[in-house]
């Protein structure tokens, strides 16, 4: 028999999970990673014990310092490693068979473009991608709620400039 705290953390993985993993895979480029981080954001609720005030908000904020921490750790081993070591075992990742060019073309410029933007404005466009409300969009960002329109319309405004300047480059 279960417990109504592993009732409700089963509920939030079912409702958060995927979204969690694909915001955490545009923001790394690696679905693997993202899947591992998430699947530890989960984890943590679950020896936590109890579930925050703001289960949600809190899933995100844990699954983002993961990813921190994860790409630091990558970044400290890409300066320990040597060059060739490094690309052997940090190398890009397979392309998908049978994607257009065309498509891969314009992942990457969205993939330079969000790049180019402050970690806030990232976040911000990512999350509310994955349909996350003002509410939670602000506990998760920290930020008042009466302003996250306000910050999503210059987040939206960074994008597109920086998007087009990568197309006038292109």
């Amino acid at each position: 028999m279960t417990t109504p705290f592993q009732d409700r953390v089963v509920e939030l993985f079912h409702a958060h999970f995927h979204r969690l993993v694909r915001y955490l895979d545009r923001l790394s480029g690696d679905p693997e990673l993202a899947a591992d981080l998430v699947q530890e954001a989960f984890i943590k609720l679950h020896e936590r014990g109890s579930l925050p005030d703001r289960p949600e908000a809190w899933l995100i904020t844990v699954a983002m310092n993961l990813f921190r921490n994860a790409r630091s750790t990558r970044a400290r081993r890409r300066r320990l490693l040597t060059p060739a070591r490094a690309e052997a075992s940090l190398g890009d990742p397979m392309p998908m068979p049978g994607q257009a060019v065309e498509t891969a073309d314009q992942g990457r410029r969205v993939r330079v473009a969000l790049d180019r933007l402050g970690e806030r404005e990232r976040n911000i466009l990512l999350l509310r991608a994955e349909g996350y409300g003002y509410r939670e969009l602000a506990e998760a960002l920290e930020l008042h709620e009466a302003s996250i329109g306000t910050f999503l319309a210059r987040a939206k405004q960074a994008f597109i400039e920086a998007y087009e300047t990568d197309a006038d480059a292109s």
